[in-house]
């Protein structure tokens, strides 16, 4: 079944109101047309099964009703080009581009992120951190090193972050395309992938790895994001990532763009 949304009519919109009735939300009268009623009841309904409250019927929403036996999302991957992203990263070289792609796609597919929406998020997430797309370590500055400290001494004792003491904060800093950072985050996402990150930091400076530990990060997030956007919040989604709002511009710029470069499937 086709995903259902407001001022959609037809058969499927009755059916979906039916169903919607039966299981006691009423989207008022049942004549196939997708009205603000039908778009209440809809909500309702999502927010009792803990489901993204956009008011569209898409495939998850529809295997929850149990009118789909399938709640794959739709994949934008096959539009995502190195031609495409180029444009969005306009000061990367394009040799980058061709090499850190793939794995960022790969790790995408794998943790089932293949929506626009989530896709973009991945692609201004890398623009944000690391905008020559490509996984690096994070370098000395004034927030992670005091003035007469070793390198990433302000790390070693956050708590925040896990971090037990020297040399912890210069053993976990930020590596990878999404900056992952701190002991317990390679730990967890070690886990995670089954790899032994926590061992070896620096494994999540490769691209195959640091492409699924983008996707399982952004995983983790997923719904938070998603509702950020609904609201067309961009720094809330660019908070669920980064905590903060580094790198909001470059967030932002590429995430709108690319609504207008990647179309959805």
């Amino acid at each position: 079944m086709a995903t259902l949304k407001l001022n959609a009519s037809g058969k499927d919109v009755e059916r979906l109101q039916k169903r919607l009735q039966k299981l006691g939300f009423s989207p008022g009268n049942i004549d196939g047309d997708f009205g603000p009623g039908t778009e209440a009841a809809l909500i309702a309904f999502q927010k009792s099964r803990d489901l993204l409250a956009d008011g569209i019927a898409g495939p998850r929403t529809l295997a929850a009703l149990g009118m789909a036996d399938d709640d794959s999302l739709p994949s934008s991957i096959a539009g995502v080009t190195t031609q495409v992203v180029a444009r969005l990263f306009p000061f990367t070289p394009i040799g980058n581009i061709k090499a850190n792609l793939p794995p960022t796609l790969a790790g995408l597919e794998a943790y089932g992120l293949v929506e626009r929406p989530m896709v973009l998020v991945a692609l201004a997430t890398i623009r944000a951190e690391t905008e020559s797309f490509e996984p690096v370590a994070e370098y000395r500055s004034r927030y992670n090193t005091s003035p007469n400290g070793h390198p990433f001494d302000l790390y070693d004792k956050r708590r925040d972050l896990g971090n037990r003491g020297a040399p912890d904060g210069e053993r976990y800093r930020g590596r990878g395309y999404v900056q992952l950072t701190g002991r317990a985050n390679y730990e967890r996402y070690g886990k995670v992938l089954g790899v032994k990150l926590a061992a070896t930091p620096e494994l999540a400076s490769e691209p195959d790895i640091a492409g699924r530990i983008l996707a399982a990060f952004l995983k983790d997030k997923e719904r938070v994001i998603k509702e950020a956007l609904l609201e067309g919040d961009l720094r809330a989604a660019r908070r669920a990532v980064n905590g903060g709002s580094h790198g909001l511009d470059r967030f932002s710029d590429t995430y709108r763009h690319g609504l207008e470069l990647i179309p959805a499937a």
